[in-house]
């Protein structure tokens, strides 16, 4: 199966100027713990901004909800995958990096779809899928920080 069978196309997005408090909104009111950070029209990928972020590097540091995206987001080493690209991949990816969602982009790097675990667990028949869960939910990994 492809990625793109599975994955949320389209997913929602905010700029690197937007304030914090809206991305927290946006997750508040779309029920997400992700939303991508994408420079200009061409939804070119440059972050990510997960409702720990905003915990950790807003909230427990004291700034102001008006901070903006940029000062808050995760840009280190995003793990992505293409929409081409096999469910395998998607899961191997997860497990390895231990995040819960992997951004899609295209050739040009320009976001195009979202894949969650939840959608990784409903289109996996095998066990490969509880696997990954398993792997993801280990204590540490790099996005512990």
């Amino acid at each position: 199966m492809k990625i793109q069978d599975v994955m949320t196309r389209d997913p929602s997005c905010v700029t690197p100027d937007t304030p914090a408090r809206d991305a927290a909104r946006l997750m508040k009111d779309e029920d997400i713990g992700i939303v991508p950070v994408v420079d200009g029209d061409g939804r070119q990928l440059v972050g990510v901004v997960t409702d720990r972020d905003i915990a950790i590097r807003l909230v427990a540091e004291g700034r102001e909800s008006s901070t903006r995206v940029r000062d808050v987001m995760s840009r280190d080493t995003l793990a992505t995958c293409r929409p081409d690209g096999d469910l395998d991949e998607v899961m191997d990816l997860m497990a390895q990096e231990q995040v819960r969602r992997v951004p899609i982009v295209d050739e040009r790097g320009s976001l195009v779809g979202i894949v969650s675990q939840a959608d990784v667990v409903r289109a996996s028949n095998d066990g490969k899928a509880e696997r990954t869960v398993e792997e993801i939910s280990q204590p540490g990994g790099q996005h512990s920080q």
